[in-house]
Protein backbone atom coordinates (compact mmCIF):
# COMPACT_ATOMS: atom_id res chain seq x y z
CA UNK A 1 0.00 0.00 0.00
CA UNK A 2 1.08 3.55 0.16
CA UNK A 3 3.33 2.89 -3.45
CA UNK A 4 1.73 5.30 -5.91
CA UNK A 5 1.47 7.94 -2.72
CA UNK A 6 5.37 7.71 -2.77
CA UNK A 7 5.46 7.72 -6.31
CA UNK A 8 3.07 10.83 -6.67
CA UNK A 9 5.93 12.70 -4.10
CA UNK A 10 9.18 11.54 -5.98
CA UNK A 11 7.67 13.30 -9.35
CA UNK A 12 6.29 16.28 -7.83
CA UNK A 13 9.50 17.18 -6.56
CA UNK A 14 10.80 16.22 -10.22
CA UNK A 15 13.21 13.13 -8.45
CA UNK A 16 11.83 10.03 -10.35
CA UNK A 17 13.11 6.84 -9.88
CA UNK A 18 15.90 6.32 -12.59
CA UNK A 19 15.49 2.84 -14.14
CA UNK A 20 18.56 0.91 -15.90
CA UNK A 21 16.35 -2.03 -17.91
CA UNK A 22 18.67 -4.45 -19.18
CA UNK A 23 17.06 -7.05 -21.71
CA UNK A 24 14.35 -5.38 -24.20
CA UNK A 25 12.49 -8.76 -24.36
CA UNK A 26 8.63 -9.60 -24.18
CA UNK A 27 9.07 -8.88 -20.17
CA UNK A 28 10.94 -5.75 -20.42
CA UNK A 29 8.96 -4.37 -22.94
CA UNK A 30 5.41 -5.37 -20.51
CA UNK A 31 7.31 -3.19 -17.91
CA UNK A 32 8.20 -0.39 -20.76
CA UNK A 33 4.66 -0.19 -21.72
CA UNK A 34 3.47 0.64 -18.20
CA UNK A 35 6.84 2.85 -17.22
CA UNK A 36 5.92 5.34 -19.78
CA UNK A 37 2.31 5.86 -17.70
CA UNK A 38 4.05 5.64 -13.79
CA UNK A 39 4.37 8.89 -12.02
CA UNK A 40 7.62 9.08 -10.66
CA UNK A 41 9.88 7.00 -12.57
CA UNK A 42 11.72 6.91 -15.77
CA UNK A 43 13.92 5.60 -17.65
CA UNK A 44 17.48 5.82 -17.83
CA UNK A 45 18.59 3.30 -20.45
CA UNK A 46 18.37 0.19 -21.96
CA UNK A 47 21.12 -2.36 -22.50
CA UNK A 48 20.61 -5.45 -25.26
CA UNK A 49 22.58 -6.83 -27.25
CA UNK A 50 20.59 -5.48 -30.29
CA UNK A 51 20.38 -1.58 -30.33
CA UNK A 52 17.29 -2.19 -32.91
CA UNK A 53 15.69 -4.57 -31.17
CA UNK A 54 16.01 -2.25 -27.96
CA UNK A 55 14.78 1.12 -29.99
CA UNK A 56 11.69 -1.59 -31.39
CA UNK A 57 10.77 -2.05 -27.92
CA UNK A 58 10.37 0.97 -26.73
CA UNK A 59 7.74 2.04 -30.36
CA UNK A 60 6.10 -1.29 -29.51
CA UNK A 61 5.31 -0.59 -25.72
CA UNK A 62 4.36 3.34 -27.75
CA UNK A 63 6.66 5.53 -26.57
CA UNK A 64 6.37 9.09 -28.56
CA UNK A 65 9.50 9.42 -30.53
CA UNK A 66 10.86 12.62 -28.32
CA UNK A 67 11.11 10.90 -25.24
CA UNK A 68 12.37 7.40 -26.50
CA UNK A 69 15.01 9.71 -28.36
CA UNK A 70 16.27 10.44 -24.82
CA UNK A 71 16.54 7.47 -23.62
CA UNK A 72 20.27 5.98 -24.06
CA UNK A 73 20.85 2.71 -26.06
CA UNK A 74 23.70 0.18 -25.72
CA UNK A 75 24.53 -2.98 -25.85
CA UNK A 76 26.35 -3.87 -22.85
CA UNK A 77 25.34 -3.22 -18.88
CA UNK A 78 28.61 -2.58 -17.85
CA UNK A 79 28.96 0.34 -20.26
CA UNK A 80 25.79 1.98 -19.34
CA UNK A 81 26.42 1.58 -15.62
CA UNK A 82 30.35 2.87 -15.83
CA UNK A 83 28.42 6.26 -17.65
CA UNK A 84 25.13 6.84 -14.95
CA UNK A 85 24.33 4.85 -12.00
CA UNK A 86 20.26 4.74 -11.83
CA UNK A 87 18.31 3.88 -9.01
CA UNK A 88 17.31 0.60 -10.03
CA UNK A 89 18.92 -1.85 -12.36
CA UNK A 90 15.97 -4.61 -14.09
CA UNK A 91 18.20 -7.47 -15.22
CA UNK A 92 15.69 -9.26 -17.38
CA UNK A 93 17.84 -11.36 -19.94
CA UNK A 94 16.89 -15.13 -18.71
CA UNK A 95 20.65 -16.13 -19.15
CA UNK A 96 21.79 -17.03 -16.21
CA UNK A 97 25.53 -16.34 -16.35
CA UNK A 98 24.69 -12.68 -18.02
CA UNK A 99 21.90 -12.46 -15.33
CA UNK A 100 24.84 -12.93 -12.32
CA UNK A 101 27.46 -10.62 -13.93
CA UNK A 102 24.82 -7.96 -14.28
CA UNK A 103 23.45 -8.58 -10.87
CA UNK A 104 27.00 -8.19 -8.79
CA UNK A 105 27.95 -5.39 -11.13
CA UNK A 106 24.68 -3.27 -10.58
CA UNK A 107 25.51 -4.06 -6.86
CA UNK A 108 29.07 -2.31 -7.01
CA UNK A 109 27.82 0.30 -8.21
CA UNK A 110 25.56 0.97 -5.37
CA UNK A 111 22.22 0.38 -7.65
CA UNK A 112 18.83 -2.09 -6.25
CA UNK A 113 18.59 -4.81 -8.69
CA UNK A 114 15.38 -6.11 -9.44
CA UNK A 115 15.99 -9.69 -10.82
CA UNK A 116 13.88 -10.88 -13.53
CA UNK A 117 16.03 -13.41 -14.06
CA UNK A 118 14.74 -16.59 -12.59
CA UNK A 119 17.30 -18.77 -13.55
CA UNK A 120 20.32 -16.20 -12.77
CA UNK A 121 18.37 -16.22 -9.14
CA UNK A 122 18.16 -20.42 -8.29
CA UNK A 123 21.99 -20.65 -9.54
CA UNK A 124 22.82 -17.71 -7.19
CA UNK A 125 20.05 -15.87 -5.56
CA UNK A 126 20.92 -16.26 -1.59
CA UNK A 127 24.96 -14.83 -2.89
CA UNK A 128 23.37 -11.95 -4.85
CA UNK A 129 20.86 -11.30 -2.05
CA UNK A 130 23.57 -11.14 0.83
CA UNK A 131 25.91 -9.19 -1.52
CA UNK A 132 23.49 -6.69 -1.94
CA UNK A 133 22.42 -6.58 1.58
CA UNK A 134 25.95 -6.14 3.05
CA UNK A 135 26.42 -2.93 -0.05
CA UNK A 136 23.10 -1.41 1.70
CA UNK A 137 20.86 -2.00 -1.51
CA UNK A 138 18.16 -4.27 -2.22
CA UNK A 139 17.57 -7.27 -4.32
CA UNK A 140 14.53 -8.46 -5.49
CA UNK A 141 12.39 -10.81 -6.96
CA UNK A 142 10.18 -9.39 -9.86
CA UNK A 143 6.36 -8.39 -8.88
CA UNK A 144 4.32 -9.85 -11.51
CA UNK A 145 6.14 -12.80 -12.49
CA UNK A 146 4.87 -15.80 -10.30
CA UNK A 147 7.58 -16.53 -7.64
CA UNK A 148 7.43 -12.87 -5.85
CA UNK A 149 3.31 -13.41 -6.27
CA UNK A 150 3.58 -16.39 -4.56
CA UNK A 151 5.77 -15.31 -1.90
CA UNK A 152 3.60 -12.23 -1.55
CA UNK A 153 0.38 -14.79 -0.63
CA UNK A 154 3.10 -16.54 1.62
CA UNK A 155 3.76 -12.90 3.59
CA UNK A 156 0.15 -12.30 3.32
CA UNK A 157 -0.76 -15.88 5.44
CA UNK A 158 1.75 -15.66 7.80
CA UNK A 159 0.89 -12.07 8.98
CA UNK A 160 -2.41 -13.22 9.46
CA UNK A 161 -1.11 -15.45 11.67
CA UNK A 162 -1.98 -18.57 9.79
CA UNK A 163 0.11 -21.79 9.38
CA UNK A 164 1.13 -21.89 5.65
CA UNK A 165 0.71 -25.72 4.18
CA UNK A 166 1.36 -24.89 0.86
CA UNK A 167 1.72 -22.48 -1.74
CA UNK A 168 2.57 -22.16 -5.51
CA UNK A 169 1.18 -21.82 -8.87
CA UNK A 170 -1.08 -23.45 -11.84
CA UNK A 171 0.28 -24.80 -14.93
CA UNK A 172 -0.16 -27.13 -18.17
CA UNK A 173 1.45 -30.61 -17.47
CA UNK A 174 1.08 -34.02 -18.25
CA UNK A 175 4.15 -36.84 -17.23
CA UNK A 176 5.13 -37.16 -21.19
CA UNK A 177 5.93 -33.58 -21.33
CA UNK A 178 9.04 -34.03 -19.94
CA UNK A 179 10.38 -35.43 -22.87
CA UNK A 180 9.15 -32.55 -24.98
CA UNK A 181 11.68 -31.08 -27.56
CA UNK A 182 11.40 -27.49 -29.19
CA UNK A 183 10.70 -29.54 -32.20
CA UNK A 184 7.66 -31.00 -30.61
CA UNK A 185 6.39 -27.74 -28.31
CA UNK A 186 3.91 -26.11 -30.88
CA UNK A 187 1.83 -29.42 -31.09
CA UNK A 188 1.42 -29.29 -27.05
CA UNK A 189 0.29 -25.74 -27.43
CA UNK A 190 -2.24 -26.11 -30.26
CA UNK A 191 -0.05 -23.98 -32.57
CA UNK A 192 1.80 -24.73 -35.89
CA UNK A 193 5.33 -23.74 -36.14
CA UNK A 194 4.99 -21.53 -38.60
CA UNK A 195 2.05 -19.33 -36.20
CA UNK A 196 4.99 -19.46 -33.61
CA UNK A 197 7.81 -18.34 -36.14
CA UNK A 198 5.39 -15.81 -36.81
CA UNK A 199 4.64 -14.35 -33.52
CA UNK A 200 8.18 -14.38 -32.54
CA UNK A 201 7.81 -16.90 -29.91
CA UNK A 202 10.85 -18.76 -28.59
CA UNK A 203 10.56 -22.61 -28.95
CA UNK A 204 12.97 -23.60 -26.34
CA UNK A 205 11.86 -21.52 -23.98
CA UNK A 206 8.27 -22.05 -24.44
CA UNK A 207 9.29 -25.80 -24.30
CA UNK A 208 11.00 -24.85 -21.00
CA UNK A 209 7.68 -24.38 -19.16
CA UNK A 210 6.05 -27.44 -20.44
CA UNK A 211 9.12 -30.04 -19.82
CA UNK A 212 8.48 -29.27 -16.08
CA UNK A 213 12.03 -27.09 -15.93
CA UNK A 214 10.42 -23.64 -15.54
CA UNK A 215 7.73 -24.76 -12.74
CA UNK A 216 10.91 -26.08 -11.03
CA UNK A 217 12.96 -23.05 -11.13
CA UNK A 218 10.31 -20.88 -10.36
CA UNK A 219 9.12 -23.21 -6.72
CA UNK A 220 13.11 -23.63 -6.31
CA UNK A 221 13.06 -19.53 -6.09
CA UNK A 222 9.95 -19.35 -3.92
CA UNK A 223 11.13 -22.06 -1.42
CA UNK A 224 14.41 -19.92 -1.09
CA UNK A 225 12.49 -16.76 -0.50
CA UNK A 226 10.17 -17.76 1.71
CA UNK A 227 11.77 -21.14 3.97
CA UNK A 228 8.88 -23.79 2.53
CA UNK A 229 9.94 -27.08 1.91
CA UNK A 230 10.49 -28.60 -1.22
CA UNK A 231 8.83 -32.39 -1.75
CA UNK A 232 11.88 -35.25 -1.67
CA UNK A 233 10.93 -36.51 -5.23
CA UNK A 234 10.55 -33.20 -6.78
CA UNK A 235 7.18 -31.56 -7.74
CA UNK A 236 4.46 -34.11 -8.30
CA UNK A 237 1.91 -31.38 -10.29
CA UNK A 238 -1.27 -33.03 -8.70
CA UNK A 239 -4.42 -32.28 -11.24
CA UNK A 240 -6.23 -29.67 -9.29
CA UNK A 241 -8.79 -26.91 -9.97
CA UNK A 242 -9.55 -23.79 -7.14
CA UNK A 243 -12.30 -26.33 -5.62
CA UNK A 244 -10.05 -28.29 -4.54
CA UNK A 245 -7.01 -26.49 -3.24
CA UNK A 246 -8.05 -26.60 0.62
CA UNK A 247 -8.50 -30.40 0.40
CA UNK A 248 -5.62 -31.78 -1.58
CA UNK A 249 -2.72 -28.88 -0.58
CA UNK A 250 -2.26 -29.74 2.65
CA UNK A 251 -0.05 -32.62 4.45
CA UNK A 252 -1.10 -36.32 4.20
CA UNK A 253 -1.56 -36.84 7.68
CA UNK A 254 -4.58 -34.12 7.28
CA UNK A 255 -6.15 -36.26 4.26
CA UNK A 256 -4.36 -34.15 1.55
CA UNK A 257 -1.64 -34.80 -0.72
CA UNK A 258 1.82 -33.40 0.33
CA UNK A 259 4.65 -35.20 2.03
CA UNK A 260 4.43 -32.50 5.10
CA UNK A 261 3.26 -29.39 5.77
CA UNK A 262 4.86 -25.79 4.67
CA UNK A 263 5.73 -27.00 0.77
CA UNK A 264 5.96 -25.84 -2.20
CA UNK A 265 4.41 -27.51 -5.41
CA UNK A 266 2.86 -26.99 -8.66
CA UNK A 267 -0.89 -27.94 -9.71
CA UNK A 268 -1.84 -29.41 -13.00
CA UNK A 269 -4.73 -27.50 -15.61
CA UNK A 270 -4.75 -31.19 -17.06
CA UNK A 271 -5.32 -34.63 -16.04
CA UNK A 272 -2.25 -36.74 -16.24
CA UNK A 273 -4.06 -38.99 -18.50
CA UNK A 274 -4.95 -35.99 -20.43
CA UNK A 275 -8.30 -33.82 -20.05
CA UNK A 276 -8.55 -30.41 -18.84
CA UNK A 277 -9.29 -30.13 -14.80
CA UNK A 278 -12.60 -27.92 -13.66
CA UNK A 279 -11.81 -24.90 -12.25
CA UNK A 280 -7.93 -24.81 -13.28
CA UNK A 281 -5.45 -22.29 -12.30
CA UNK A 282 -3.42 -22.48 -15.11
CA UNK A 283 -2.06 -18.85 -15.20
CA UNK A 284 -2.43 -18.27 -11.19
CA UNK A 285 -1.11 -18.49 -8.10
CA UNK A 286 -2.37 -20.15 -4.75
CA UNK A 287 -1.72 -20.77 -1.01
CA UNK A 288 -3.37 -22.97 1.42
CA UNK A 289 -3.00 -22.07 4.92
CA UNK A 290 -4.10 -23.75 8.34
CA UNK A 291 -6.44 -22.02 10.71
CA UNK A 292 -4.82 -21.93 14.64
CA UNK A 293 -7.73 -22.54 16.31
CA UNK A 294 -11.42 -23.62 16.21
CA UNK A 295 -12.93 -19.79 16.19
CA UNK A 296 -10.66 -19.17 13.53
CA UNK A 297 -12.27 -22.06 11.63
CA UNK A 298 -15.45 -21.11 12.19
CA UNK A 299 -14.72 -17.47 10.73
CA UNK A 300 -13.17 -18.94 7.76
CA UNK A 301 -17.01 -20.63 7.17
CA UNK A 302 -18.60 -17.52 8.40
CA UNK A 303 -16.52 -15.35 5.25
CA UNK A 304 -16.97 -17.83 2.61
CA UNK A 305 -13.01 -18.68 2.44
CA UNK A 306 -12.74 -21.81 0.36
CA UNK A 307 -11.98 -24.70 3.19
CA UNK A 308 -11.91 -28.42 2.96
CA UNK A 309 -13.81 -30.67 4.38
CA UNK A 310 -12.75 -30.16 7.90
CA UNK A 311 -13.40 -26.88 7.35
CA UNK A 312 -10.13 -26.04 8.82
CA UNK A 313 -7.70 -25.61 6.09
CA UNK A 314 -8.22 -22.78 3.61
CA UNK A 315 -7.12 -21.25 0.34
CA UNK A 316 -7.02 -18.43 -1.43
CA UNK A 317 -5.61 -17.58 -5.15
CA UNK A 318 -5.04 -15.00 -7.74
CA UNK A 319 -6.15 -16.29 -11.21
CA UNK A 320 -3.74 -15.04 -13.77
CA UNK A 321 -0.59 -12.76 -13.27
CA UNK A 322 0.29 -9.66 -15.26
CA UNK A 323 4.26 -10.18 -16.01
CA UNK A 324 5.73 -7.22 -16.78
CA UNK A 325 3.00 -5.16 -16.90
CA UNK A 326 3.66 -5.56 -12.37
CA UNK A 327 7.10 -4.56 -12.21
CA UNK A 328 6.68 -1.21 -11.38
CA UNK A 329 5.78 -2.20 -7.77
CA UNK A 330 9.11 -3.87 -7.37
CA UNK A 331 11.39 -1.06 -8.49
CA UNK A 332 8.97 1.58 -6.53
CA UNK A 333 9.18 -1.33 -3.42
CA UNK A 334 13.12 -1.60 -3.63
CA UNK A 335 13.75 3.12 -4.25
CA UNK A 336 11.06 3.90 -2.39
CA UNK A 337 10.58 1.51 1.16
CA UNK A 338 14.14 -0.39 0.72
CA UNK A 339 12.03 -3.91 0.61
CA UNK A 340 12.03 -6.92 -1.77
CA UNK A 341 9.21 -8.43 -3.10
CA UNK A 342 10.97 -11.30 -2.27
CA UNK A 343 14.36 -12.37 -2.35
CA UNK A 344 16.08 -15.55 -1.53
CA UNK A 345 17.05 -15.94 2.39
CA UNK A 346 18.89 -19.44 2.15
CA UNK A 347 19.48 -21.97 0.21
CA UNK A 348 17.11 -25.01 0.27
CA UNK A 349 15.63 -25.82 -3.29
CA UNK A 350 17.59 -26.42 -6.58
CA UNK A 351 16.88 -27.31 -9.99
CA UNK A 352 19.06 -30.33 -11.54
CA UNK A 353 19.45 -32.04 -14.49
CA UNK A 354 18.01 -34.77 -15.99
CA UNK A 355 18.14 -36.89 -19.25
CA UNK A 356 15.36 -36.57 -21.47
CA UNK A 357 17.03 -39.57 -23.73
CA UNK A 358 19.70 -41.82 -23.25
CA UNK A 359 22.55 -39.46 -23.79
CA UNK A 360 25.99 -40.57 -24.92
CA UNK A 361 29.45 -39.63 -24.00
CA UNK A 362 30.90 -37.02 -26.08
CA UNK A 363 27.61 -35.10 -26.56
CA UNK A 364 26.86 -31.64 -25.33
CA UNK A 365 24.19 -30.40 -23.29
CA UNK A 366 21.62 -27.77 -24.29
CA UNK A 367 20.45 -26.24 -21.41
CA UNK A 368 16.95 -25.70 -20.28
CA UNK A 369 14.21 -26.07 -22.65
CA UNK A 370 16.28 -28.00 -24.99
CA UNK A 371 16.41 -31.63 -26.87
CA UNK A 372 18.98 -32.94 -23.80
CA UNK A 373 17.56 -32.44 -20.66
CA UNK A 374 14.87 -30.87 -18.27
CA UNK A 375 15.16 -29.25 -14.61
CA UNK A 376 13.75 -31.39 -11.34
CA UNK A 377 13.33 -29.09 -8.27
CA UNK A 378 15.37 -30.93 -5.37
CA UNK A 379 15.92 -30.33 -2.40
CA UNK A 380 19.34 -28.85 -1.93
CA UNK A 381 20.90 -30.66 0.47
CA UNK A 382 20.36 -33.71 -1.46
CA UNK A 383 21.68 -31.88 -4.31
CA UNK A 384 24.90 -31.19 -2.66
CA UNK A 385 25.02 -34.49 -1.01
CA UNK A 386 24.57 -35.95 -4.59
CA UNK A 387 26.73 -33.88 -6.69
CA UNK A 388 23.97 -33.10 -8.75
CA UNK A 389 24.51 -30.59 -11.68
CA UNK A 390 22.61 -27.81 -12.05
CA UNK A 391 20.51 -26.79 -14.72
CA UNK A 392 22.12 -23.51 -15.01
CA UNK A 393 25.32 -25.08 -15.54
CA UNK A 394 24.10 -27.64 -17.84
CA UNK A 395 24.42 -25.58 -21.26
CA UNK A 396 27.56 -26.61 -23.93
CA UNK A 397 29.31 -28.48 -21.66
CA UNK A 398 30.27 -32.01 -22.64
CA UNK A 399 29.59 -35.75 -21.62
CA UNK A 400 32.01 -37.48 -20.34
CA UNK A 401 30.17 -40.57 -20.16
CA UNK A 402 26.77 -42.00 -21.29
CA UNK A 403 23.96 -41.31 -19.07
CA UNK A 404 20.45 -43.14 -19.05
CA UNK A 405 17.02 -41.62 -19.78
CA UNK A 406 15.96 -40.32 -16.83
CA UNK A 407 18.76 -40.21 -14.93
CA UNK A 408 19.52 -37.42 -12.56
CA UNK A 409 23.47 -36.17 -14.40
CA UNK A 410 26.04 -35.05 -12.00
CA UNK A 411 29.20 -32.96 -11.98
CA UNK A 412 31.19 -36.29 -12.72
CA UNK A 413 29.15 -36.48 -15.57
CA UNK A 414 30.47 -33.37 -17.47
CA UNK A 415 33.55 -31.13 -17.97
CA UNK A 416 32.82 -27.92 -16.22
CA UNK A 417 35.10 -25.17 -16.65
CA UNK A 418 36.03 -24.62 -12.98
CA UNK A 419 37.63 -21.19 -13.36
CA UNK A 420 34.93 -19.80 -15.19
CA UNK A 421 32.94 -16.91 -13.14
CA UNK A 422 29.62 -18.91 -13.28
CA UNK A 423 31.31 -21.83 -11.86
CA UNK A 424 33.24 -20.00 -9.56
CA UNK A 425 30.03 -17.88 -8.51
CA UNK A 426 27.99 -20.67 -7.93
CA UNK A 427 31.01 -22.49 -5.17
CA UNK A 428 30.99 -19.43 -3.17
CA UNK A 429 26.87 -19.64 -2.77
CA UNK A 430 27.51 -23.23 -1.69
CA UNK A 431 30.28 -23.00 0.51
CA UNK A 432 28.42 -20.01 1.98
CA UNK A 433 24.67 -21.51 1.94
CA UNK A 434 25.43 -25.15 2.23
CA UNK A 435 22.57 -26.21 4.03
CA UNK A 436 24.02 -29.87 4.92
CA UNK A 437 24.20 -30.84 8.40
CA UNK A 438 28.05 -30.23 9.39
CA UNK A 439 29.18 -33.52 10.08
CA UNK A 440 27.68 -34.44 6.62
CA UNK A 441 28.72 -31.93 3.89
CA UNK A 442 31.53 -33.42 3.05
CA UNK A 443 30.23 -37.56 2.78
CA UNK A 444 28.62 -37.17 -0.65
CA UNK A 445 26.50 -39.72 -1.96
CA UNK A 446 27.22 -42.88 -4.19
CA UNK A 447 26.27 -43.66 -7.35
CA UNK A 448 23.26 -42.49 -9.75
CA UNK A 449 20.40 -41.64 -8.53
CA UNK A 450 16.50 -41.99 -11.27
CA UNK A 451 14.45 -39.39 -11.34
Amino acid sequence: MNLHRLLAARAAAGKPIRVGLIGAGKFGSMFLAQLLHTPGMDLAWIADLSRVRARAALDAAGWPAGRADGVRLGEYAAELLGEERPEVVVEATGDPAAGIDHALAAIVAGCHVVMVNVEADVLAGPLLAAKAAEAGVVYSLAYGDQPALICELVDWARACGFTVAAAGKGTKYRPEFHASTPDTVWGHYGLSPEAATAGGMNPQMFNSFLDGTKSSIEMAAVANATGLAVPAEGLAFPAAGTDRLADDLKPRSAGGLLDGPGMVEVISSERHEGGPVPNDLRWGVYVTFEAPGDYTARCFGEYGIARDESGRYGALWRPSHLIGLELGVSVASAALRGEATGAPTGFRGDVVAVAKRDLVAGEGLDGEGGYTIWGKLMPAAESLFARALPIGLAKDVLLLRDVAEGAVLTRDDVVLDEASDLVRVRAEMEARFDPRPATNNEAGTKGRMAS
